[in-house]
């Protein structure tokens, strides 16, 4: 099983454009959702937590980790407020082991897309299980395919006016191109700052698996779910759903 890290996304590795982070992915729908699952937890691992917003959100009250491979985005999770009461560790969600268990653990913002293969998919999903409490649950999220969200994906469609604490106005848009064969999609970032007319790109990679590839891969990591939604706002799961989102638990104990 590969669990060779892939190469440094700039949108996560780069400082500059992971200033935009929280511009583009602020608190929402799906952190009011963990927030409710995380009400009767006293425990929580959140995996490829980015710029840590919510595990910083989830951290009163609660022994939180947050895990991401991002020095960048771990620097901000740092130094926002909350991130005091927050152990963050450097790592990467398909290898790290922490030598114990949690009551909630989570893999959301679509983190599980970046595992381009099968195998690294497997190998996210088995930290999950080797890190959850026997009455725990999980939850993650990837977006549907048969939605083809990637069609908004373009210059056109995705062009949108953004304001920068510190850059002031912004003109952001993406590209993106499908490959049916695998899955995986290849979508450019740009960030135009208009004061001086600089440009960040990055290119980026994140895989549209199907339902029934995640039965499978969920199975086979030993855990169950009880719950397939379709959004954030609990909505059934459906062929045309936008999104697919699992909430379960363990099959079984597993050892480290």
């Amino acid at each position: 099983m590969s669990t060779q890290p892939p190469q440094a996304d700039p949108l996560y590795a780069d400082p500059d454009l992971v200033s935009f982070y929280d511009l583009e992915n602020g608190w929402g729908a799906d952190f009011d959702f963990c927030a409710g699952l995380a009400a009767e937890a006293r425990s929580v691992l959140d995996l490829g937590c980015g710029t840590g917003q919510l595990a910083a959100g989830l951290a009163d009250g609660r022994d939180v980790v947050g895990v991401d491979p991002a020095a960048a985005m771990l620097a901000i999770a740092r130094r926002r407020p909350g991130g005091d009461k927050v152990d963050w560790v450097e790592a990467d969600a398909r290898d790290v082991r922490l030598g114990r268990r949690f009551d909630l653990i989570l893999l959301t913002g679509h983190a599980f897309q970046v595992f381009l293969t099968a195998a690294d998919q497997a190998a996210a999903l088995r930290t999950i299980a080797l890190h959850l409490n026997p009455r725990g649950r999980f939850v993650f999220d990837s977006r549907n395919p048969g939605a083809e969200a990637w069609r908004n994906w373009t210059p056109e469609r995705s062009r949108r006016q953004l304001m920068h604490p510190t850059l002031g106005q912004v003109e952001a848009w993406n590209d993106a191109g499908h490959d049916a064969a695998s899955g995986i999609v290849t979508y450019e970032t740009h960030y135009r700052i208009l004061a001086d007319g600089k440009q960040l790109t990055a290119t980026s990679q994140i895989r549209f698996t199907p339902k029934e590839e995640l039965e499978e891969l969920i199975a086979e990591a030993g855990l169950h779910v009880s719950q397939w939604y379709g959004d954030w706002q609990e909505a059934p799961w459906t062929p045309s759903s936008n999104e697919i989102i699992p909430v379960g638990g363990l099959v079984q104990i597993a050892s480290f």
